[in-house]
């Protein structure tokens, strides 16, 4: 702003304020504009949208000229007083002002929005975006663009998120060529397993739920004890290994193999098309089970296994009890020793179901950092620094699509695969997809992994900021 111009914002409050200061002061009304509205109604009388006094009369009540609210997050040192409405300014004794005071008002308002547009503090410089800090966790760490990725594009991740709250991220990892190359962590609200945290500052050693990526895990597992000659393979019949449910067979079900499950394609009735706060969905309802397994199996069956997709929770909990009928050890601890330990990955938790049984569906709690360890196993054929974890041919067929899934997704061994259009080349990925915003993405094409995990349990923006992150920022960086 030149000097020029400042002195007329200042003359211009000067004299607006001496016409309509002693009316303001009489009617203890706030003498700064909001930060947030200020910018609003600037703009839709810039457009000739509205009349001042309209606009701010309506941002002023928290909506704009189209009727949608707004947030005046960015206005901490510029806040709005919204505790009062204009319909209740005479009840609330407020004396309108006359014409030439409103008009003055106006332009007072007008004025007073500019300079707090203008004198607001400027944010702080955001840190260089290098390398992220070395934990010695068993990461190999670099700066962005040591790896290929354009920094003008990927670190304004950052920025990005701190100035849209509405949708709460908590964490953004992004692993390139084996090396964890971004990490940036927000505060917010969170939950652990819809139970409230408050509001929580993530950061390394922060664990967060991985809701349904626990599914992609819980197949990992399943793959690991397959490759060791412990429990059968993707074609095994699933309830032939449950005799104490014998009541629950039937010639259908009797037809329904291992690999049904991990694609969703049991073909038994299941619902978890209503949110998951109704008692009605069948999630909820297993969760809840004296028997969460006998719950699971006792689903009626609708179609011809392997034909149709329908999201089950219910799939990953048999998984889980097949897997400790066939070891007599229970999912969790398969996966400490033969999942977890070989990646360095000790602070985690998983949850159990009534009866034992590990909530192979939704339960685990991971670090970022430990997810994106799982991710970059995913990425590397099953392997992590060279010592091979998962079966290369498992992970193969994990990955690989066997099913029409939600949408345009194909489904793969519980692992959701889509793609993306970046400067007109298609880049397929794979992806862990959880509850909330969670997210495992891995895209061997680039040989990236990105990582996000965020708040939105209940908000149908859940899938809108994972996708920002990985479509506006890591995979442009990454051309």
């Amino acid at each position: 702003m030149t000097p020029a111009a400042t002195r007329t914002v200042i003359a211009g409050l000067s004299a607006a304020g001496a016409i309509a200061g002693p009316w303001m002061r009489g009617n203890a009304l706030p003498a700064r504009a909001g930060f947030g509205a200020a910018i609003v109604a600037m703009a839709a009388m810039q457009q000739g949208l509205t009349r001042p006094s309209r606009a701010f009369a309506r941002l002023r009540h928290g909506r704009s000229e189209d009727g949608r609210t707004w947030s005046g997050h960015d206005g901490e040192d510029c806040a709005t007083d919204r505790r009062s409405k204009s319909g209740d300014d005479r009840a609330n004794g407020v004396k309108q002002p006359p014409g030439p005071v409103r008009r003055c008002l106006r332009l007072l308002i007008t004025v007073a929005a500019l300079a707090c547009l203008v004198f607001a503090p400027a944010r702080a410089a955001l840190p260089p975006c290098g390398a992220p800090p070395d934990l010695s966790d068993g990461w190999t760490v670099a700066a962005p663009a040591d790896e290929g990725l354009n920094t003008d594009i990927l670190c304004g991740i950052q920025a990005r998120f701190q100035g849209w709250p509405e949708a709460a991220m908590h964490a953004v990892l992004v692993v390139r060529h084996g090396k964890l190359v971004y990490e940036q962590y927000f505060s917010g609200e969170d939950q652990q397993l819809g139970k409230s945290l408050g509001v929580v500052t993530f950061g390394p050693e922060t664990k967060h739920d991985l809701r349904s990526v626990s599914k992609s895990v819980t197949a990992l597992v399943l793959g690991i004890e397959i490759g060791k000659g412990r429990i059968g393979g993707a074609d095994t019949p699933v309830y032939a290994q449950f005799p104490e449910y014998a009541d629950l067979r039937s010639p259908q079900k009797d037809r329904i193999v291992v690999r049904d499950l991990l694609t969703m394609s049991q073909g038994l009735a299941w619902n978890e098309q209503l949110p998951y706060t109704d008692p009605r969905n069948s999630e909820i309802q297993m969760d809840d089970a004296a028997d969460p397994v006998r719950f699971a199996l006792a689903a009626p069956a609708v179609t011809d296994p392997g034909t149709i997709y329908n999201y089950s929770g219910g799939s990953a909990t048999i998984v889980a009890a097949l897997l400790r009928k066939a070891t007599g050890r229970s999912l969790d601890d398969l996966a400490r020793t033969d999942l977890f330990e070989p990646l360095g990955i000790t602070d985690w938790t998983w949850n159990h179901l009534n009866g034992g049984v590990t909530a192979g569906a939704s339960g685990l709690r991971l670090r970022p950092r430990d997810l994106a360890k799982i991710g970059q196993v995913v990425l590397d054929h099953g392997r992590w620094k060279g010592q091979q974890i998962v079966p290369e041919a498992w992970i193969a067929d994990a990955i690989a699509p066997h099913i029409q899934g939600e949408g345009l997704f194909f489904y793969g061994y519980q692992f959701w695969l889509g793609r993306s259009l970046i400067g007109g080349r298609e880049i397929g990925w794979a992806a862990g997809w959880g509850l909330g915003g969670q997210r495992m993405f891995v895209i061997p094409a680039l040989d990236m992994v990105v990582i996000v995990h965020a708040g939105l349990y209940r908000s149908p923006l859940q899938s809108v900021g994972p996708l920002a992150v990985l479509n506006r920022y890591a995979l442009p960086a990454a051309r």
